[in-house]
C-alpha cells in the first residue's frame, strides 16, 4: 500500500538540472515542502531566472556544474533531471548529449553509492521511440532508431536506464526510474522547439501555427504541477510488498524501483492541441502544415495503470486548464520583456 514513509522528515536533496523547467518546479516544491535543495545545472538550456526567486532562501543552493564530471555531495536524495530535452537543443550537439545521459548518469550513480543516496531517473516516453503498441506500458522493450538523428536522446536515456538498474543489481543502489511524456507549463522556453510553447507563440503573435505532417500524430500533455507530484510520489514510495520480475535478480531497497510511466494517458491530436490553443488564446492565427521531422514518432501515449495502482498517481488538471496558465505566463514573461527594454538606456 502507497504511503509517505520519510517525506515529512527534512532532506538534503540534490537536484541536477535543477534550473531547468522541470527541475526548477521540483526545487521550489521541495522548498516548501522543508527540504534543503542544491541546485545543480550548467545553464545550457536551464536558466538561472528559473530559480533566481529562491537564492535568497536558506535552504537553497545553486551550484553551476556539468554532471559529465564528478562531484562530491552529501546528500539523502538525487533527482537526475540534467540533459536538453527538445529535439532543437539536443540534437545540437548530439555527442554531449549522449556523455550527459551516460556519463552523466554513470557520476551521479557513483555519488548515489558512496554516500548511499536514494536517486531517482527522469527517463522519458522516449525510449519507447515510434511505439507498434498502443497506449505504452512498461513491459513494452521500444521501436528505436539506433542512428537516427533523435539517437542521443533516445538511446542516451535507454543506457541510463540500463546503468541504473546494474547499479541496483551490482551495488544495491536505492533506484527509481519514472518515464516521463511530455509535460508542459510556465517556465517552458519559447524557443525550445517542443510543441506546445511553439504553438502558444505562434498563436499570440497572430503567425500562422505550424504542424508538421498531417497533424494526426498523437501526444499526451501533462500539466506541470501533476507532473512534479508523480516525481515526488514515485521518490517516496516504499512498500515490501514487490513482485520480483524475470529481470530483477535483486529487488530494490525502496521495493520498487520502476519504471513506471507518468504521463496524460488522454491523447491527443497535434492537430486538437492547436485548435484548442486558438480557442484558449482567442487568436486570428491560421493553420499551416510542413515536412515531418525524421523518427517523428506517430502516437504517444502511455498506460498508467502502474502509477494508477502503487502511487495512487493521476493527473488532474485539464488541457485547457493547463494552456491557459502556460498562455498568461508567456505572456507575462513577454511584458517584462517588453518593460525591460523600454526602461533601459539606449546603448546598454
Amino acid at each position: 500500500m502507497y504511503s509517505y514513509h520519510t517525506y515529512t522528515e527534512q532532506k538534503r536533496v540534490l537536484v541536477t538540472g535543477g534550473a531547468g523547467f522541470i527541475g526548477s518546479h521540483l526545487c521550489e516544491r521541495l522548498l516548501a515542502d522543508g527540504h534543503e535543495v542544491i541546485c545543480l545545472d550548467n545553464l545550457f538550456t536551464g536558466t538561472k531566472g528559473n530559480v533566481s526567486h529562491l537564492l535568497q532562501q536558506d535552504r537553497f543552493e545553486f551550484i553551476r556544474h556539468d554532471i559529465t564530471r564528478p562531484i562530491l555531495l552529501e546528500v539523502d536524495w538525487i533527482f537526475n533531471l540534467a540533459c536538453p530535452a527538445s529535439p532543437i537543443h539536443y540534437q545540437y550537439n548530439p555527442v554531449k548529449t549522449t556523455k550527459v545521459n551516460v556519463l552523466g548518469a554513470l557520476n551521479m550513480l557513483g555519488l548515489a553509492k558512496r554516500v548511499r543516496a536514494r536517486i531517482f531517473q527522469a527517463s522519458t516516453s522516449e525510449v519507447y521511440g515510434d511505439p507498434e503498441i498502443h497506449p505504452q506500458n512498461e513491459l513494452y522493450w521500444g521501436h528505436v532508431n539506433p542512428v537516427g538523428r533523435r539517437s542521443c536522446y533516445d538511446e542516451g536515456k535507454r543506457v541510463a536506464e540500463t546503468l541504473f538498474f546494474d547499479y541496483m543489481r551490482q551495488n544495491s543502489v536505492d533506484i527509481k526510474v519514472a518515464r516521463i511524456f511530455n509535460t508542459y507549463g510556465p517556465r517552458m522556453r519559447p524557443n525550445d522547439g517542443r510543441v506546445v510553447i511553439n504553438f502558444v507563440a505562434q498563436a499570440l503573435s497572430g503567425e500562422p501555427i505550424t504542424i508538421y505532417g498531417s497533424g494526426n500524430q498523437t501526444r499526451s500533455f501533462t500539466f506541470i504541477d501533476d507532473m512534479i507530484e508523480g516525481i515526488i510520489r514515485m521518490m517516496d514510495y516504499e512498500t515490501e510488498e514487490f513482485e520480483i520480475r524475470e529481470d530483477y535478480t535483486r529487488p530494490a531497497l525502496s521495493g520498487f524501483p520502476g519504471p513506471v510511466n507518468l504521463g496524460n494517458p488522454i491523447e491527443t491530436s497535434v492537430l486538437d492541441l492547436a485548435r484548442t490553443i486558438i480557442e484558449v488564446t482567442g487568436s486570428s492565427s491560421r493553420i499551416v502544415h510542413g515536412e515531418l521531422p525524421e523518427d517523428d514518432p506517430r502516437r504517444r501515449c502511455p498506460d498508467i495503470a502502474l502509477a494508477m495502482k502503487t502511487l495512487k498517481w493521476q493527473p488532474s488538471t485539464t488541457l485547457k486548464e493547463g494552456l491557459k496558465a502556460t498562455t498568461l505566463h508567456f505572456m507575462e514573461m513577454e511584458r517584462r520583456k517588453g518593460e525591460l527594454f523600454i526602461n533601459t538606456p539606449t546603448g546598454l
